[in-house]
C-alpha cells in the first residue's frame, strides 16, 4: 500500500482500550486542530462530508483524520467521531482500513446502536478488511450492552473462523461487557473459561474480576483473586490495588484497606486521587471521620489535588457520624474553592441534617437545589418523606407522596417501602396494608424490604402467626428472604417452640437456596 495514498498509520494507529499507538496519545497538527474544532461544532454529517471533500488525499491528511477520530474518542464525542469515520469508509478515495471500521464499531457501540455496528462489521467483511481482536472485543462489548448475550457468545465462536483464539483482550471485553449488563455470574463463568482455554488472564482482567466482586461486598474473593494474580507473577497496577482498597472500604474495613494502600507504596506505585478516596471512603464507613480527615489531610500533603468526589466522602463521612456542622464545613469549602456541588453533594448533606432530625435545614438545602438548577429528584423527595414519617408528620409525608403521584417525579418502590414502614412502625396497619395492596395497581413488585417491613410491623406486636402467613406469601410471591427477614421473624417468636419452628424453616431454606440466611 502506497503512505502517499493511505497514511503512515494505516492498520497501526489505535488498539481498543489503550487510546492510540501503545498508550501514545495523538498530538494534533495544525490543520487537525481546524478539523477538529469544525466537526465539533457542525452536527449536521453532510456539511462536515462537504468540508471533508475539499481535503487533499495525502498521507497527511490520512493522519491528521485518524489522529482527530481518536480525540474525539478520548473526549467520549461519539457522534462527531463517527461521521468522520463514515467519511473516510464510504465517502472517501482512501482505500478501506480495519481501524476505521473498528473505531466506528466503538462509536456506535457507545450509544447502543448495536445493529449499526453489526451492518459496520458485515461491511468490513465485504470490502474484504480481515478483522482483528478489536474488532470483535468491541462487537462483543455493545451486544452485552444491549442485553443480546446470545449475540455476544456467536462473535465470540466467530472469532475461530478467522484463525483469531480469544485474547486476554476480547476475554476483557466480554468479562467488562456482561458487568455493564449487571450479569457478574455470567463474568465469572467467563473467566473461568478464560482459565480453561489457557489464556493467560492479565491485570486488566484481575483488576475487573476484582471491581466484580468488591461491588458485590466480597471482599475475601477479591483479596483470593489479588493474591492469585501476585502468585502467577501478574503485576498489579494502579488501578488493582485502588479496586482492593475500594472492595475493603465498601464493608468499612479500613484497617485491610490501609494495608493494601500501604502494600501498594511498597510496590513503588504513587496512589492517585482514587486511591486516596477509596480509603476516605474505608473510613467513612466505618464510622471514622477523622481518619478520612486524616488521610484528606495526608493527599493534601502529598500534591494530590482533592476533586469533588474527596470533598463529597468528607461531607458524607461528618454526616454519617452525626457530624453536620463539619459536613456543612466541608460543603462551604466546596463551594469556596470554586467546586460546584452536585446533586450527590447536596443528598450527602440533606442525609446529614436529616440524621440530625433538623427539617427546617433540609428544607432549606432542597429549596437551595431548586434555585441551582438542579431539580429534587426521587432520591431526595424520598428522603424528606422518611424524615417526615420519622417525626410522625404524616401529613407532610403525604404531602410529598401528592406530589410525586401527580408530578414530574417517579414514585418508586422505595417511596412505598418507606410508608408501609412508617405506618407499620406506628401500629396503622390498616392504612399500611391499604398501601401494599395498591403496589400490583401501581405496577410494583413488592421486594424483600417491602416484605420485610410489613412482618416488621406485626413482628414488633409479637404477632407470630400472622408474620407466619406473610411470610408464606413472601415466597409464594417468588421474593428470597434475606437476613433482616429472618431477624424480624425470630423477634416475633414468645416461646422456644415458636423459635425452634422458624429456626427450622431458616435452615431448610438455607439448603435450597444460593444465599445463606443467617438463623
Amino acid at each position: 500500500m502506497s503512505r502517499k495514498r493511505c497514511g503512515s498509520l494505516r492498520g497501526q494507529g489505535w488498539k481498543y482500550g489503550s487510546g492510540f499507538v501503545d498508550g501514545i496519545f495523538p498530538v494534533l497538527s495544525p490543520v487537525a486542530h481546524q478539523i477538529l474544532n469544525f466537526v465539533r461544532k457542525e452536527v449536521d454529517p453532510n456539511n462536515v462530508w462537504a468540508a471533508l471533500d475539499t481535503l487533499p488525499v495525502t498521507h497527511d491528511t490520512w493522519d491528521d483524520l485518524i489522529n482527530v477520530a481518536v480525540q474525539l474518542r478520548l473526549n467520549k464525542q461519539w457522534d462527531p467521531m463517527a461521521s468522520i469515520c463514515q467519511w473516510i469508509l464510504y465517502k472517501s478515495s482512501f482505500q478501506t482500513d480495519v481501524m476505521c471500521y473498528n473505531l466506528l464499531i466503538d462509536a456506535y457501540g457507545q450509544k447502543y446502536l448495536y445493529k449499526k455496528a453489526e451492518e459496520t462489521y458485515v461491511d468490513l467483511l465485504q470490502a474484504r478488511c480481515i478483522p482483528t481482536e478489536d474488532t470483535y472485543a468491541l462487537l462483543i462489548k455493545v451486544y452485552c450492552a444491549c442485553g443480546l448475550l446470545g449475540k455476544a457468545e456467536a462473535a465470540f465462536v466467530d472469532m475461530r473462523k478467522y484463525g483469531l483464539p480469544p485474547s486476554a483482550i476480547v476475554y476483557n471485553a466480554y468479562i467488562d461487557g456482561l458487568m455493564k449488563a449487571r450479569n457478574p455470574q455470567r463474568a465469572i463463568e467467563i473467566f473461568q473459561r478464560m482459565k480453561n482455554d489457557g489464556c493467560h488472564p492479565s491485570t486488566d482482567t484481575y483488576t475487573l474480576l476484582i471491581n466484580l466482586h468488591g461491588k458485590a461486598s466480597q471482599s475475601y474473593m477479591a483479596l483470593k483473586l489479588f493474591n492469585e494474580m501476585r502468585s502467577k507473577k501478574c503485576r498489579p497496577d494502579i488501578c488493582t490495588y485502588t479496586a482492593l482498597v475500594n472492595a475493603f472500604a465498601r464493608e468499612g474495613l479500613c484497617e485491610k484497606a490501609e494495608e493494601i494502600f500501604e502494600q501498594m507504596q511498597e510496590d513503588k506505585l504513587e496512589p492517585d486521587v482514587y486511591t486516596y478516596n477509596a480509603l476516605m471512603e474505608a473510613y467513612s464507613r466505618a464510622g471514622f471521620p477523622y481518619g478520612a480527615a486524616e488521610i484528606f489531610s495526608l493527599m493534601r500533603h502529598m500534591g494530590c489535588e482533592p476533586d469533588r468526589a474527596s470533598y463529597n466522602i468528607m461531607v458524607d463521612a461528618y454526616g454519617r457520624a452525626g457530624l453536620h456542622e463539619d459536613a456543612q464545613a466541608v460543603f462551604n469549602e466546596m463551594k469556596r474553592l470554586g467546586i460546584t456541588p452536585t446533586m450527590k453533594s447536596h443528598m450527602l448533606l440533606l442525609c446529614a441534617y436529616s440524621k440530625a432530625r433538623n427539617v427546617t435545614k433540609c428544607e432549606e438545602i432542597v429549596n437551595q437545589m431548586s434555585e441551582s438548577g438542579l431539580e429534587p429528584d426521587t432520591f431526595v423527595l424520598n428522603s424528606m418523606m422518611h424524615l417526615y414519617g420519622r417525626l410522625g408528620q404524616f401529613e407532610k409525608m403525604e404531602e410529598v407522596l401528592t406530589a410525586m403521584e401527580k408530578g414530574p417525579y417517579e414514585a418508586d418502590i422505595s417511596t412505598y417501602n418507606i410508608l408501609i414502614n412508617i405506618y407499620g412502625r406506628a401500629g396503622f396497619f390498616e392504612r399500611m396494608e391499604g398501601i401494599f395492596q395498591s403496589l400490583t395497581t401501581k405496577n410494583l413488585k413488592p421486594d424483600v424490604v417491602t416484605w420485610t417491613s410489613r412482618l416488621g410491623a406485626y413482628s414488633r406486636k409479637k404477632l407470630y402467626r400472622k408474620c407466619l402467613e406473610i411470610f408464606e406469601e413472601m415466597i409464594d410471591g417468588g421474593c428470597h428472604p434475606d437476613g433482616g427477614t429472618a431477624k424480624v421473624l425470630l423477634s416475633a417468636c414468645s416461646s422456644k417452640d415458636q423459635i425452634e419452628q422458624v429456626t427450622t424453616v431458616i435452615r431448610t431454606m438455607h439448603k435450597g437456596m444460593k444465599s445463606a440466611l443467617p438463623a
